[in-house]
């Protein structure tokens, strides 16, 4: 369809398959209706100023599979103050759907033909199995508009009450007595871009109407609970068996072994992986000594290094006692799996050390810790804590510009 503006002369061309009723000229704003002969007659202007931003009278996409040319815009007013943009797309078997844009976040919206008694403005309504709780209702004021419309646009406010339930809402319109009825949902900014690469997205500012939070708490508690059970479970299987292993113990004195290698028996390990803790013993006063542990793999040739230093002080200073350090230490080569080893031990003291000469140091292969495993789930834990609270944050805000917020 072609139409030349009288007004400004700007010919709007638009290929629609409906009879139009009104037509908006996207240049001055100048509205056209139908009259009796079937022509469109200029009858009064929209004085509101249309934004540059957003789609175009004209323009085609596909979303969801299905090609769609814009045919008609809406702008609306609610408030005095609040507006948003309301696209009329129109595809190729004639079938009407509507993206509702407000501060940059999107619902794609269809009539459907379920009704819903809410002139007494019940608290929520549910749809398909989906229960939707009542945001708003107010009267919204057409403030400008553009292009193609089946219908004849009203010169008076339009009742309008929502329900929503992200990423869902029942949006209900009432002029006069026609009431219609759309059910919507969130569409992503990529989506839109995606349909409709062609043109300026506008900003996103905010929490949108029915944006959904980023992830789904009870999904994501669900699954947090079934990898906690998992873990407990695995490591409960792996580890039921497994008993505290000593691999190694010896007594030794420094005349005979200081700066000398110590190579024990060889030993096997069976079962789930486990710390091997070295608990070390020596008679240092005022001194130290050292201990390097060398665990080697005697299949793989591997080898795990470790080193611990046995320090003890004491004395008596400015009329107090004191002591540093400890004659026994204790550490861990942690993560030891299954296999056959050997252990490589050099002791070393003091040179100026004459009086202690003793070592003891003994090797056990311990039942796993626990410390890991619990770590996980207690991350687990507040992470979900976390993000529950970021979700009731999320909430209040969408909720923010309603009077209806469970959040009150």
């Amino acid at each position: 369809m072609e139409v030349s503006c009288y007004k400004c002369n700007t010919v709007t061309t638009v290929e629609v398959g409906f009879e139009v009723r009104n037509f908006v000229c996207p240049n001055c704003q100048s509205i056209y209706i139908l009259d009796a002969n079937k022509d469109l007659r200029r009858e009064r202007l929209f004085n509101h100023k249309i934004p540059q931003v957003g789609l175009q009278i004209g323009q085609k996409g596909i979303l969801k599979g299905i090609e769609y040319t814009v045919t008609g815009i809406l702008t609306k007013k609610v408030y005095g103050a609040y507006y948003w943009n309301e696209y009329i797309l129109n595809d190729k078997s004639n079938q009407f759907i509507y993206l509702s844009e407000s501060d940059g976040h999107w619902i794609f919206l269809k009539e459907i033909e379920d009704k819903f008694e809410v002139s007494n403005r019940p608290k929520f309504l549910t749809y398909e199995g989906i229960v939707m709780n009542l945001y708003d209702y107010t009267d919204v004021d057409i403030v400008s508009a553009q292009g193609f419309f089946d219908f004849t646009l009203p010169k008076t406010k339009i009742h309008s009450i929502e329900y929503i339930s992200a990423p869902n809402m029942i949006s209900i319109e009432k002029d006069g007595d026609i009431e219609t009825t759309y059910f919507g949902e969130h569409i992503t900014t990529k989506e839109i871009r995606k349909g409709f690469p062609f043109f300026t997205l506008p900003p996103k500012v905010g929490t949108g109407l029915v944006q959904p939070f980023f992830l789904n708490i009870r999904n994501t508690a669900i699954v947090f609970c079934i990898v906690a059970i998992l873990i407990l479970l695995s490591h409960w299987f792996i580890y039921k068996d497994k008993l505290e292993k000593q691999v190694f113990y010896k007594d030794l004195t420094f005349d005979a072994f200081n700066n000398k290698d110590i190579v024990s028996p060889s030993f096997v390990l069976e079962g789930g992986s486990a710390p091997m803790t070295i608990a070390v013993n020596s008679g240092v006063d005022n001194s130290w000594a050292n201990v390097q542990v060398a665990l080697l793999n005697e299949k793989t040739n591997d080898a795990v290094y470790a080193s611990k230093d046995i320090e003890y002080y004491h004395g008596y200073t400015d009329g107090e006692s004191w002591t540093e350090g400890n004659p026994s230490e204790e550490f861990n080569i942690c993560g030891v799996t299954a296999g056959k080893y050997h252990l490589v031990i050099t002791p070393q003291k003091a040179p100026e050390d004459l009086q202690n000469n003793s070592l003891t140091i003994k090797a056990v292969w311990d039942q796993p810790s626990g410390r890991n495993r619990w770590l996980t789930i207690i991350f687990m834990v507040v992470l979900l804590i976390a993000l529950y609270y970021l979700n009731v944050n999320f909430e209040q805000k969408r909720w923010e510009d309603s009077d209806n917020s469970p959040y009150n």
